[in-house]
């Protein structure tokens, strides 16, 4: 059997260390049948992530079953998914009946506000977010936790609102990622300080890609603690706040 020519060879290599699609198979001037479907599964699946419609209430259930914390469900103020998708601003806010469930809640300060929402990609959130709670909320036992939040149809700023409201001194928001071609299930995690209406993306910082072929759950959930860890310390999140492996890895 002749050797595979040099170019075929290292294609063939790369694709045994990423999804990504390297060195794809050519008919002429087109793609080969086989390279041809699968991208047009991964984009089918892309867009089903973007569509899917989040159960928060089996989720509630699982998050209560497993890691025994109180837990809420809210919803922004986009009515519907087509709203949700059309209209950014108002996954960034929460509905009335959602802020007079906040309202009722205890006004005592606590540490952290914790966050769920399907964002884009509401098989991210059913397949990780459990598991990572598994991880994480061990590691904060000796914080002061607000009511876990479910958000429907909720965008990463809904957390602002959700903190601010909570008397929270940090929140953080387990988001479905934009979906990929080779990733309709990517978790992303973002940490912001004095969480209120108003603050911007460069005031949180961001954990991205917790799934099973990306960021493990137990490295997500260190992470998470040494941002956590900091911003108290720090008072602040977003550009000021570096990563330093250092004290990730002694944390």
């Amino acid at each position: 059997m002749s050797e595979l020519p040099e170019s075929a060879a290292l294609a063939a290599r790369l694709r045994a260390l990423t999804p990504a699609r390297v060195g794809l198979g050519r008919t002429g001037v087109s793609l080969s049948t086989r390279d041809l479907l699968d991208f047009q599964r991964a984009h089918a699946q892309a867009r089903d992530a973007v569509h899917a419609h989040l159960d928060s209430a089996a989720l509630k259930a699982e998050i209560e079953r497993s890691s025994r914390p109180e837990v809420l469900r809210l919803h922004s103020a986009a009515s519907s998914r087509a709203e949700y998708l059309q209209r950014p601003d108002l996954g960034r806010t929460l509905n009335g009946a959602s802020r007079a469930l906040l309202a009722e809640q205890p006004t005592d300060p606590v540490d952290l506000a914790l966050v769920i929402a399907d964002g884009l990609s509401a098989l991210a959130v059913e397949r990780h977010v459990p598991a990572l709670l598994q991880d994480l909320l061990p590691q904060l036992s000796d914080w002061r936790l607000a009511p876990i939040c479910i958000v429907e149809q909720g965008r990463v700023a809904i957390s602002d609102e959700i903190g601010a409201a909570l008397n929270a001194q940090i929140s953080v928001i387990l988001i479905g990622e934009r979906p990929g071609l080779s990733s309709p299930d990517s978790l992303g995690a973002y940490i912001t300080w004095d969480p209120r209406p108003g603050r911007t993306d460069a005031e949180r910082n961001c954990i991205s890609n917790i799934r099973a072929e990306g960021l493990a759950y137990a490295q997500a959930a260190t992470q998470l603690r040494y941002y956590l860890n900091q911003a108290r310390v720090r008072r602040l999140t977003g550009v000021a706040l570096k990563e330093e492996t250092n004290l990730l890895t002694e944390g």
